[in-house]
């Protein structure tokens, strides 16, 4: 490891989250000694994502008592810019996680998608230039991009569909800037779909779909379930992480994916399979109106962050899915 994958402070917004929680675990089993603060709302994510959902901690740590050494949680929000700045400090690393997620609530809300994804960042970037953050991580999406002919990368003009892709392209705006006029070290990450455990807070497709199954539910598939995207594993996402805050340059936009492109359909059938292989229940799909701003194809080209990064994808779709439904299974 380098110099900065070595730092021992870390601060991760919306850690009480999906990748948040996984990215911590896998922080306090790999890095001796780390220093890790949480600035999350509590608005999606749980203090229950981290209590006794990883191998790595006892049930315990998030309750905030017992918990280990230098891990700290901090009940915060990203809009206001001087809980960014206090939550700066002493700092190395800033993973930026804490976002207004998904394109539905983007088009019922864009004022609050905007505030959360633009304000939000710009505050975390401010901070982070106030108080010489090392290396910056943003969290972004394949939504900037918008309709385009996939395999997508990062040279592609982007044409956000939804109120969301626009934020999210602002945000790396806003990384690329402070890299070019402050110096601090920023990269986008361009994450596709991410499934996988400690995901039972999430309403992703993936999420959803087990959930519904296990709980003897339907299906619900909105359009004709031809809509292709790329689904990656939680812990490949998280290698990704690692590798950007270990890479020695900034101002860059990397694609995190499989370049694989997958149907809804095809997911929604391998969910159905597996379940009815280890539980013996047969699970119905149907088939509901195609939402909004929804993009009907994206599968992305991930050569830039194979060839600077050393990003390379460890689980098929296969293997990912079964090692997801043996964390909702069990979770239940």
């Amino acid at each position: 490891m380098t110099e900065l994958l070595d730092a021992r402070s870390w601060l991760i917004t919306g850690g009480c989250g999906f990748i948040g929680s996984t990215l911590i675990y896998r922080l306090l089993k790999e890095v001796p000694g780390v220093n890790i603060r949480i600035l999350d709302n509590l608005s999606s994510g749980s203090r229950d994502a981290l209590s006794g959902a990883g191998p790595f901690i006892e049930k315990d740590v998030l309750s905030l008592k017992g918990r280990p050494e230098g891990l700290e949680l901090v009940i915060g929000d990203i809009r206001n810019p001087e809980a960014c700045i206090r939550c700066c400090s002493s700092v190395d690393v800033v993973v930026h996680l804490a976002a207004s997620t998904g394109v539905p609530q983007s088009v019922e809300n864009p004022r609050a998608d905007m505030e959360a994804n633009v304000i939000g960042t710009l505050n975390m970037l401010e901070a982070s230039r106030r108080q010489g953050i090392k290396k910056f991580i943003f969290a972004s999406s394949g939504a900037p991009l918008g309709d385009v002919v996939p395999p997508v990368h990062e040279d592609k003009a982007p044409r956000p569909v939804s109120p969301y892709g626009a934020s999210k392209l602002a945000g790396e705006a806003y990384c690329s800037a402070y890299f070019r006029t402050f110096g601090v070290k920023t990269i986008a990450l361009r994450f596709s779909n991410v499934y996988g455990h400690l995901s039972k807070n999430k309403n992703s497709v993936v999420a959803k779909f087990f959930k519904n199954a296990l709980a003897g539910e339907r299906i619900e598939i909105y359009g004709n379930g031809e809509q292709t995207r790329d689904f990656i594993f939680i812990e490949d996402l998280i290698n990704a992480i690692m590798l950007s805050v270990k890479a020695d340059i900034g101002g860059e936009v990397f694609q995190i994916a499989t370049h694989k492109e997958t149907t809804v359909n095809e997911i929604a059938e391998a969910i159905k399979e597996i379940v009815k292989k280890e539980t013996g229940r047969d699970v119905n799909i149907i088939y509901s109106e195609q939402r909004p701003g929804d993009v009907k194809r994206n599968f992305a080209d991930i050569s830039k962050a194979k060839n600077i990064l050393g990003f390379e994808p460890e689980h098929d779709l296969k293997s990912g899915l079964k090692k997801t439904f043996k964390y909702f299974k069990n979770s239940k």
